[in-house]
């Protein structure tokens, strides 16, 4: 792996996430060697140009083109590079490839996809390849689902080191947030409404909370379905609906408590909500905004209403503009109980960017450095156990907020 070419090349810097991606990996590359990739040489020559304006010395970053669709190309592009971070989605019908070719190749490999479906099919088909070449592939390297991964192994972790005590009842709250919607981020839904509507199977997948666990059979089961109404928060004193990432989010999390011996507890518990505020204008907020979602949902899997949505909202390669980038933020309170002690841990993590482009290029590129720096076990991994406490100091060093407070 050290002799390689390239030590991170990015697949897909020509689109809308991936020109953002290049942009932090360009400005942050110290002496690391950063590959642009893609299949259109233009493009990419182009995006190159523009980092150059305000990072000179990548005007001499490689460039190099690979045919998605072609296995040999994308397996010589893997071969070239230590890590590969693919922005390229939906995953499920772009990302296939790529990720096999990272696996054979023993390339470490790290994606933004918020797709259950896309991680199941990574675990079925290649995690014996990449453990047997010592590729890690770390999926869901981005808003989906570092926050909630590594905000709760931070908690347990702490749990552990001052309690000597596993968590219990565990419960993400988005307190706050400001950030748009990119339409690669809402094709990835729509393809997951299309897969679910035409597969049975792929119905149960998503609806099964551990479905990501190693170990189905044997797992635990101290969550059920993912909840569908709203929530009166006791500890926060707010209302709230369910968050729409936390279908994604929560089985990130049970994977990394069951690839980690269940070290967060056996009684371990865990969902995802978003706050509306207190009282009764947060229930009513509370409730409109879960209707929309429901409708959203039920309108995204008809192909009549389908189309209807698609001509409204962003298409491929558009996004929100640098400026509502830049004012958007996020506040996330995970709010934890352990096993036979009162005392309540609340972890806050925070990002000062819009969190699905600002803050998702910085945790993906961190990721990224975090693999090249650390080596590991191959395997197809969580954020959490991947790099843990590592991508945690790498964050807090780029301006992310991870912190714990005690309260009785």
């Amino acid at each position: 792996m050290t002799s390689r070419e390239h030590d991170v090349l990015l697949w897909g810097a020509t689109g809308f996430t991936g020109r953002l991606v290049a942009d932090y990996l360009a400005a942050n590359r110290g002496a690391r060697t950063i590959a642009l990739g893609g299949r259109n040489r233009q493009k990419l020559e182009a995006v190159r140009r523009e980092l150059a304006a305000s990072t000179p010395s990548f005007a001499d970053a490689p460039i190099v083109v690979g045919d998605a669709t072609d296995p040999a190309s994308l397996a010589a592009v893997c071969e070239s590079a230590r890590v590969v971070v693919t922005t390229v989605g939906p995953y499920w019908q772009h990302g296939k490839e790529l990720a096999r070719a990272a696996a054979t190749a023993g390339c470490d490999y790290c994606d933004l996809t918020g797709e259950v479906t896309f991680w199941r099919w990574l675990l079925d088909e290649l995690e014996p390849v990449a453990r047997r070449t010592g590729a890690r592939l770390v999926p869901s390297s981005g808003f989906d689902s570092i926050p909630s991964d590594l905000g709760v192994a931070m908690l347990a972790a702490h749990a552990r080191e001052r309690h000597e005590r596993p968590l219990s009842e565990t419960r993400l709250v988005v307190t706050k947030m400001k950030g748009g919607v990119s339409g690669g981020t809402l094709a990835s839904a729509m393809g997951i409404a299309d897969l679910a509507r035409k597969d049975p199977a792929a119905r149960a997948l998503l609806r099964d909370p551990y479905s990501l666990s190693p170990d189905r059979a044997r797992d635990l089961s101290n969550d059920g379905p993912d909840p569908m109404n709203v929530r009166h928060d006791a500890d926060l004193d707010v209302w709230t609906a369910p968050f729409v990432m936390g279908a994604i989010n929560t089985r990130v999390v049970r994977r990394s408590n069951a690839l980690l011996g269940h070290r967060y507890g056996r009684e371990f518990s865990y969902g995802e909500w978003l706050s509306f505020g207190p009282g009764a204008r947060g229930f009513a907020m509370a409730s409109g905004a879960n209707a929309a979602l429901l409708a959203f949902l039920g309108a995204a899997a008809l192909p009549p209403t389908r189309k209807v949505l698609e001509r409204l909202l962003p298409g491929a390669g558009e996004g929100p503009d640098l400026e509502a980038r830049q004012s958007g933020f996020f506040k996330i309170a995970i709010n934890a109980r352990m096993v036979g002690d009162s005392t309540r841990l609340i972890g806050r993590v925070e990002g000062k960017q819009d969190p699905g482009y600002g803050e998702t290029a910085k945790m993906i590129s961190e990721t990224a450095f975090g693999l090249l720096e650390h080596p590991g076990d191959g395997g197809v991994l969580t954020p959490a156990v991947a790099l843990g406490d590592r991508l945690i100091s790498r964050l807090r060093a780029a301006g992310m907020t991870f912190v714990i407070e005690e309260l009785p």
